[in-house]
């Protein structure tokens, strides 16, 4: 996993900044020579404190081990910094990929917990627990400075007290165990937190968020949101703890084994010292080669663990990037042209699920045709456009387009053949121009079209009131010039922007939902206008707009138990839609 983690992420971060390992690597080079200034020079100082006491040889070497050890400092904390400026590059690049890859992931995956959970362990595993790239590098570089100090020190060592190699392996294989119990430890504990924390972060975040302001104040729901907050604050805090707990008894361990090395270390060499086969300068050095050899050697191992640990952190990273795709995705090119469409025996249920939404559908839409979807909440209706558009694919029989399985065609070149407004559409904190053209180049005849959609769609003459006009930011949340647009007013934008697409297929999901009366008879009176000769499917529980339409098909228990024309459905005895238009149109009556 660490071979894979860090074939993933260095090359592109080779590609994206090459001085970064540069740097890197002059820094651990000058950490590591760092601590031999003063190991080599110290003992110097001492020997000639308790010998002849050249003050002048006092002084060089004390004025080499303060310039030198301060320069060395310096250079490396310049070094360091230098690396945290491409670190935040790096987080910035890798967040926007994962960006995309959510923005770009099959929609049913956006529904399906375990993807979720893997986007969540991605997030944390690359932000948190990781480092990203620089928190890997820096344990890479880390082992290289300590095994360079390991390689002087040896030298040292060997040359005065060669038996102090046994008590730095026993110390070794003790933290190596150690650090071994608590990356497992830690690793346990993360993938547990990410079921937590999607929950957690949910409950309270979403108690600053403005969009569910009105409901929490007139539903009076604060206490609700704060208790579920407190609970999953607790379940966090409670899995924090257990992890702190699990480390008492090996770091007390680590303090045990300290004690019995020093102990050891300073008797071996005292005894050297009396019968004089090393001066004190020589014990003095001893003592920090010695300790600076198990310092080195355990950073090694706890590298090595740790680069473990972050590698399997940022692995999550790596193994959302390579999600597996939920729907076949074909090659063949999407002609230009009028297109036919055909459900042909199509049955659907819900990944995970044994409950069909959609049974036995079959149902042909002609190019140009403009067809209108009726029936009761859970009929199948959303659904049957979700399975069109290819947010789903069928759990059985075939979606045609052209007497061809949707499924062979480019992905991209057939979502791009539809314009639809989903009954929970979203706008952004964008301006007006931006949420209708969203990223499309501006053309010289741009604001001539734009102007002509807003006239058309009802937004001609609260456009006119704004003082930007089309440069108006949508709500509050980055300008507070901007304008909090009504139910009504974000739909108009919201159709404005489907027509706007040019796409020959336009899928209105109750478009009038959040409309006043008269707002709605604009929208039906125009939509021979609107939608023009292209394809359509509406959707609407207002049956009124179905005369509109050259085709009705009534969704009931999820199939089509009714189709035909208005005047033909209407007149059916104890037919559904017959019976439903009856019990609408006393209110308009």
């Amino acid at each position: 996993m660490n071979r894979k983690t860090l074939q993933y992420f260095f090359p592109i971060a080779w590609r994206f900044q090459k001085s970064y390992f540069f740097i890197g690597i002059t820094k651990a080079i000058l950490e590591a020579v760092n601590p031999f200034v003063s190991i080599l020079f110290l003992p110097l100082i001492i020997d000639e404190l308790l010998g002849e006491r050249d003050l002048t040889r006092i002084f060089s070497y004390v004025a080499i081990i303060a310039v030198a050890g301060s320069l060395i400092s310096m250079f490396a904390s310049i070094l360091g910094c230098q690396m945290e400026k491409c670190d935040e590059k790096f987080q910035n690049y890798f967040t926007e990929m994962m960006s995309r890859r959510v923005m770009e992931l099959d929609f049913q995956l956006t529904e399906d917990k375990e993807a979720l959970d893997q986007i969540e362990l991605a997030r944390t595993g690359m932000d948190w627990y990781s480092g990203g790239v620089h928190g890997i590098f820096m344990q890479v570089l880390n082992m290289f400075s300590a095994l360079l100090r390991v390689v002087g020190v040896i030298v040292l060592i060997a040359m005065h007290a060669p038996v102090l190699f046994i008590l730095v392996i026993i110390t070794l294989l003790i933290n190596m165990y150690l650090s071994h119990k608590d990356n497992q430890l830690e690793i346990r504990f993360h993938k547990e937190l990410s079921k937590v924390n999607r929950v957690f972060g949910y409950s309270g975040y979403e108690l600053m968020d403005i969009r569910y302001a009105k409901d929490i104040r007139l539903y009076d729901a604060q206490d609700m949101m704060v208790t579920k907050w407190e609970r999953y604050t607790d379940e966090s805090l409670k899995y924090w703890k257990a992890e702190g707990d699990g480390f008492i008894p090996t770091q007390c361990v680590r303090e045990v084994t300290t004690v019995v090395r020093d102990f050891c270390m300073y008797l071996y060499l005292g005894m050297l010292v009396i019968k004089g086969n090393i001066t004190i300068g020589i014990f003095s050095q001893m003592i920090s080669a010695c300790r600076e050899l198990t310092n080195s050697v355990v950073s090694i191992s706890n590298c090595m663990q740790e680069l473990t640990k972050r590698c399997n952190y940022a692995y999550e990273y790596v193994k959302f990037m390579h999600y597996p795709a939920a729907i076949e995705k074909g090659s063949r090119p999407v002609t230009s042209g009028e297109h036919v469409i055909e459900f042909r025996d199509v049955s659907f249920a819900y990944p995970k699920t044994e409950v069909r939404v959609l049974e036995h559908v079959n149902l042909k839409l002609k190019a140009g045709e403009h067809l209108s979807v009726v029936g009761l909440n859970g009929a199948g209706k959303t659904t049957f456009v979700k399975l069109l558009c290819r947010l789903y694919d069928p759990t059985e029989g075939e979606i045609l387009l052209d007497n061809v399985n949707i499924k062979e065609y480019d992905y991209e070149q057939y979502m791009n053949l539809f314009s639809p407004v989903f009954q929970d559409f979203k706008l952004f904190a964008f301006s007006i121009r931006e949420n209708i053209l969203m990223g499309e180049e501006e053309k010289d005849h741009t604001n001539e079209a734009l102007h002509a959609l807003f006239e058309q769609v009802g937004f001609s003459d609260k456009l006119a009131s704004l003082e930007n006009g089309m440069d108006t930011m949508l709500f509050k949340s980055f300008d507070k010039e901007g304008i909090e647009a009504s139910g009504g007013e974000q739909q108009k934008l919201a159709i404005a922007r489907a027509l706007y697409k040019h796409a020959p297929v336009v899928i209105l999901d109750e478009p009038t939902a959040a409309l006043d009366p008269i707002a709605e008879y604009e929208i039906y009176r125009q939509f021979h206008s609107l939608v023009g000769g292209k394809t359509a499917i509406y959707i609407s529980h207002r049956l009124s707009s179905c005369r509109f339409c050259d085709h009705i098909a009534v969704f009931s228990d999820g199939h089509v138990a009714e189709y035909g024309t208005h005047d033909t459905l209407v007149g059916k005895e104890n037919g559904i839609y017959a019976e439903m238009f009856a019990a609408q149109a006393q209110y308009y009556q």
